[in-house]
């Protein structure tokens, strides 16, 4: 009897591992980077943002040997929001004018970087001697207000949730600057600081790997897992035994997060999409650049009243269909706080350093 012909949606993609090196809170220090085919900053690249501080930061992000280099900004990094510093840039600097169109051009000019301002892209390792991946990026600099910095949104359910609802749901990799709530964001007085309108994005987009720092004492690493069949309990989450333990403590190895299927603890997301729809929509992304994007990957319709976070069966109408057709394969995500700063500003005293964290992840290969 003749077999049916197999659907290519149904063909596992082939997976090759892919290095991140993450980064974040350098605060104007410059450190010996790990070996990997990505770099992420995950924003406060500098104190307070001043063109000399930027250049030092940009020069070094640019001399790095990776095949592809993603920056975001920070809080810290004040005139690279320009509408917080045409209000208070008079009073950092110690008076010194600061062009925030000349520093924001330090990084959108950079060709070796990919910066990101609250927007996604597809990247596509192309280099002959790299793994030849592809993943979708999301990059943003916000974080709930904090005092007078950049970047801020005030601590409302409205603000917040109109800022992450941005996130496309096709999203791989995550890049705030802020952590989530109750996730690698715990402060030296015991206190959650992170977003809970984040950690409910997080809940519905279920990357692959969630990149912070900020709160500089939340550095290391966990694995959410996420409970997609609780029909009554929005956000859930379920128990997690993983415990970080960092190898590069006290000696010259990395601080690394195997997640690949070869060491053993492989990550339990499939990074499955959302299927492409017919057409392309013309969006904006949050700055008032144009960009194009699909329906789909924006999300083109809203769950229905009182549905939103629940989840169970996908086509019930008693759940977020939207965050769950076609994405149950995406049932965990490691969320990474990798801060390099230990102390907090105003860094008072000898400077100490932690490691870059080194992720390898299963990716996979892009056709071409």
């Amino acid at each position: 009897m003749a077999q049916s012909p197999v659907s290519p949606s149904t063909v596992p993609p082939r997976t090759r591992r892919t290095r991140f090196v993450c980064i974040s809170d350098t605060h104007n220090c410059t450190v010996k980077l790990p070996k990997g085919d990505v770099l992420i900053h995950c924003g406060d690249l500098t104190n307070q943002g001043s063109f000399s501080e930027l250049s030092k930061q940009v020069a070094w992000l640019e001399k790095a040997d990776f095949e592809c280099k993603i920056v975001i900004a920070g809080n810290h990094d004040l005139t690279l929001d320009t509408d917080f510093f045409e209000q208070y840039g008079n009073y950092f600097h110690n008076n010194t004018p600061q062009d925030p169109t000349a520093c924001q051009e330090l990084l959108t000019q950079a060709t070796s970087l990919t910066y990101l301002q609250h927007e996604s892209r597809t990247i596509k390792l192309t280099s002959p001697s790299g793994p030849r991946t592809t993943f979708d990026v999301f990059g943003s600099p916000y974080v709930p207000a904090c005092g007078k910095w950049a970047f801020q949104y005030e601590h409302t359910d409205v603000a917040a949730g109109k800022i992450w609802r941005d996130i496309p749901l096709n999203t791989d990799i995550l890049v705030t600057h802020g952590p989530a709530h109750t996730h690698r964001d715990e402060t030296r007085r015991r206190e959650a600081a992170g977003c809970e309108n984040l950690r409910q994005a997080m809940w519905r987009v279920r990357p692959r790997i969630a990149l912070c720092g900020h709160i500089h004492d939340g550095r290391g690493v966990e694995r959410v897992r996420w409970d997609l069949s609780n029909k009554h309990v929005r956000y859930k989450e379920l128990a997690s035994t993983y415990q970080w333990e960092d190898p590069g403590t006290g000696n010259e190895k990395n601080s690394l997060v195997d997640l690949t299927a070869k060491g053993g603890k492989p990550l339990n997301n499939d990074g499955s999409k959302v299927s492409p729809p017919t057409s392309n929509t013309n969006v904006t992304d949050g700055y008032g650049m144009a960009k194009t994007t699909t329906d789909t990957t924006m999300e083109a319709a809203q769950p229905g009243i009182g549905t939103r976070g629940l989840s169970g069966n996908p086509a019930s109408a008693r759940s977020d269909g939207i965050a769950l057709a076609e994405r149950l394969g995406r049932k965990e995500t490691c969320v990474v706080n990798c801060a390099l700063q230990a102390s907090n500003y105003p860094h008072s005293g000898p400077r100490r350093l932690h490691k870059p964290i080194v992720i390898d992840v299963d990716l996979p290969v892009w056709l071409g």
